[in-house]
């Protein structure tokens, strides 16, 4: 008896100690839909959101699953048929994310309406960004990232190099002039101005909007080339959405016209083509958001 009293406070001592480890290991991740606690460290992930997997990358982190469709060089990998495709970005295919055994699904914009669909499955995190915070909720999303997968030291690092670039451009950007932002598809037109979409360029990135406001949703404001005469903008920018999403780009050739090339922005060599795929595809994924800030830096003058 007193052999087995003494072993007694040992074994629950063993028992509190495993529990402990266990709740110790044990991730609990804020996001736009609540809250998920993860018991380690995800091994396979499937994501929907290209940010996510934009920044992934950065991180060094390998995804087991993604949705079909047109992906920057700098994620080429994820079009090779030895990573599974999981629908598209906007449907899921449910089967295959179910036979991939994932213990991680993340979700964002086009992807986010099947949040609940999805967490049936596995935990899912929700990493969608607001366009009136769209750098603060993108500096998160990498930061939330970072801390899932114990890269916080390679976040930090990518998110300090931003926000200096990001700085600087800002404080360089609202002298240049007004500026107007296009986007093409199908022969058509839209403008997005403050508030919309595409407002970062104006509330995170500094430049001078030569609209009052933007309409706010995500198509924008009916443009035509009347219209981009009319405004006369200093700096004209452009996201050509065929481009973006594997059509033949036809943005260069559709504004080069006599009402686009009288603008100042035209004389000036003030019309600049944004990475569509970076704009309206990746958005928040920290390597697209540095290039987006390299290219507008180089575009005023200072790279």
């Amino acid at each position: 008896m007193p052999f087995r009293l003494k072993l007694l406070p040992a074994t629950l001592l063993l028992a509190v100690s495993t529990a402990f480890a266990a709740h110790a290991d044990e991730i609990k991740v804020q996001h736009t839909k609540g809250e998920v606690s993860l018991e380690k460290t995800p091994s396979r992930i499937v994501a929907f959101d290209l940010a996510s997997l934009d920044t992934l990358s950065a991180l060094g982190v390998d995804v087991a699953g993604v949705p079909a469709g047109n992906k920057p060089d700098y994620l080429s990998k994820y079009e090779s048929a030895d990573v599974a495709k999981v629908g598209s970005l906007f449907e899921p295919d449910y089967e295959a994310v179910a036979e991939l055994k994932p213990d991680l699904i993340i979700v964002a914009g086009r992807s986010s309406a099947k949040f609940a669909d999805l967490q049936k499955i596995a935990p899912t995190i929700d990493l969608t960004t607001r366009a009136d915070n769209f750098l603060a909720d993108a500096q998160n999303n990498v930061r939330t990232l970072g801390k899932i997968f114990g890269k916080q030291t390679e976040a930090d690092a990518l998110l300090s190099k931003l926000a200096a670039s990001t700085s600087d451009l800002k404080a360089r950007a609202g002298d240049k002039g007004k500026a107007l932002l296009v986007l093409t598809t199908g022969g058509k037109m839209s403008s997005f101005g403050p508030g919309s979409r595409f407002g970062m360029l104006f509330s995170d990135y500094g430049f001078t909007a030569a609209e009052a406001e933007g309409t706010k949703g995500t198509h924008g404001r009916p443009a035509s080339f009347e219209y981009i005469s009319e405004t006369n903008p200093e700096w004209l920018f452009i996201i050509d959405r065929d481009a973006a999403i594997g059509r033949e780009g036809a943005a260069k050739k559709m504004l080069d016209n006599e009402l686009v090339n009288q603008t100042k922005a035209a004389k000036d060599g003030h019309v600049v083509y944004l990475n569509s795929v970076s704009w309206y595809l990746i958005g928040g994924g920290i390597t697209a958001m540095q290039a987006t800030v390299d290219q507008l830096l180089q575009s005023v003058g200072t790279i």
